[in-house]
């Protein structure tokens, strides 16, 4: 009974320890980018370091959504206005994105609000440990040691008494912790996510993916079509047409009619294969046989850049889910083979809550643009008709990141 409950008490302590030592770090950080953020707007010629500064803003930031996803399993996303364009215009863009104001808000916030507490809940299970410490060494230490709350420990009943000391902060803490953790970590969510969308976004949104959605089928539809008669057809017309002259021939020449008939099965082979890729692309069978990260795993290897591969908590999913993170994925590969001129890329898939994120990173020149018929904007569609969205990061000189969310339905 009672080794379940400290491992229970563990199992939660530990993570809220980690949380707000994390928490405390992007606290500390907090402060020194906000002065840098002062600095950079009195003084009127440091203005061009603003966008790259928010950038840096955004790391910050996006570092502590991690951490807040990550204790609450919760993922908390944000959608931000992408810096590119002239100096002016990403100016503008800092100053009117409202995610922009969401981060600098947290950024006033988390110093005052998460920085006592997380040194408060830092320092108790650090009193324990110094504690008891003390208590076990003290008599190796001519005169005795000082415990963290300065009390002298230079006897056995004063060791005893500090060592009561550090098994009441040890408690203390684990039933502090957890609470402390899980208030700054909802606070966080409250600040950090954005606000939900009114009645009538949420119906104009969802009649634009829905139109997205029949767009995205009536295009693949024709896609499938004009593969079957462009391809497949052809082949099999020309099929019947060389078995008929091989018909003929056997009447007239059977020694002749060999090579026809060859011809026929050589192109029938050939009207087979391509068969097989129009049934591929409607629905890769590799998604039945070997899941969404056998398939990843089986593009990244035809890969001709090299391709590394980091799955995080996948379970199955929706086969048309799976369907459209597989798409995403292998679009982003041709593209990047095409277009990007990459030594390396990654691909990663996480899950977090009901949310599969899908990041594509590639080390190329960068500079991809969504309107320029690289398949960016097919993968926008899709991913958008699951209710999902993108995200292109691609500056000159890249890197290029690509991220998809796609709802899971679960």
């Amino acid at each position: 009974m009672a080794g379940r409950l400290l491992s229970h008490a563990l199992t939660r302590v530990w993570p809220s320890f980690v949380s707000l030592a994390i928490g405390f770090l992007t606290a500390m950080a907090s402060w020194v980018v906000l002065c840098a953020l002062l600095i950079c707007t009195l003084l009127v010629f440091t203005l061009p370091l603003l966008p790259p500064l928010m950038i840096a803003v955004r790391k910050l930031i996006a570092l502590d959504r991690w951490r807040v996803s990550r204790y609450t399993g919760r993922e908390v996303t944000e959608r931000y206005q992408e810096l590119s364009g002239p100096f002016l215009g990403r100016i503008v863009t800092v100053l009117s994105d409202p995610a922009t104001r969401r981060d600098l808000l947290w950024l006033l916030v988390h110093p005052v609000a998460s920085l006592p507490l997380s040194v408060l809940s830092i320092g108790l299970p650090g009193a324990a440990v110094q504690n008891l410490i003390t208590s076990l060494i003290w008599w190796l230490v001519p005169g005795g040691l000082k415990s963290s709350f300065g009390l002298p420990v230079d006897s056995w009943p004063a060791s005893a008494l500090n060592l009561g000391i550090a098994l009441t902060a040890a408690l203390v803490s684990c039933l502090v912790l957890p609470w402390v953790a899980t208030g700054e970590a909802y606070l966080a969510r409250a600040l950090l996510s954005p606000p939900k969308a009114s009645m009538a976004q949420r119906v104009a949104e969802l009649t634009a993916t829905r139109a997205a959605a029949l767009e995205a089928h009536g295009a693949e539809l024709r896609r499938i079509e004009r593969d079957l008669h462009d391809g497949t057809q052809n082949r099999l017309v020309a099929v019947v047409m060389m078995l008929g002259i091989a018909e003929r021939g056997l009447r007239r020449d059977p020694a002749s009619a060999l090579p026809l008939v060859l011809k026929a099965q050589n192109a029938a082979s050939d009207a087979v294969a391509e068969l097989r890729d129009v049934v591929r692309s409607i629905h890769p069978p590799v998604l039945e046989d070997r899941g969404l990260d056998g398939a990843i795993d089986a593009l990244a290897a035809r890969s001709s850049i090299p391709c590394t591969v980091d799955v995080e908590s996948l379970r199955r999913l929706p086969a048309a889910v799976e369907a459209a993170a597989y798409f995403v994925v292998a679009e982003a590969l041709t593209n990047a083979a095409k277009h990007s001129g990459a030594d390396h890329i990654s691909v990663r898939l996480t899950i977090r809550g009901d949310l599969l994120t899908v990041e594509v990173v590639d080390d190329g020149h960068g500079g991809a643009d969504e309107q320029g018929g690289t398949g960016l904007n097919g993968i926008r569609r899709r991913v958008e008709a699951f209710d999902g969205h993108t995200e292109l990061s691609s500056p000159e000189g890249g890197p290029t990141v690509l991220r998809a969310v796609l709802p899971t339905g679960a």
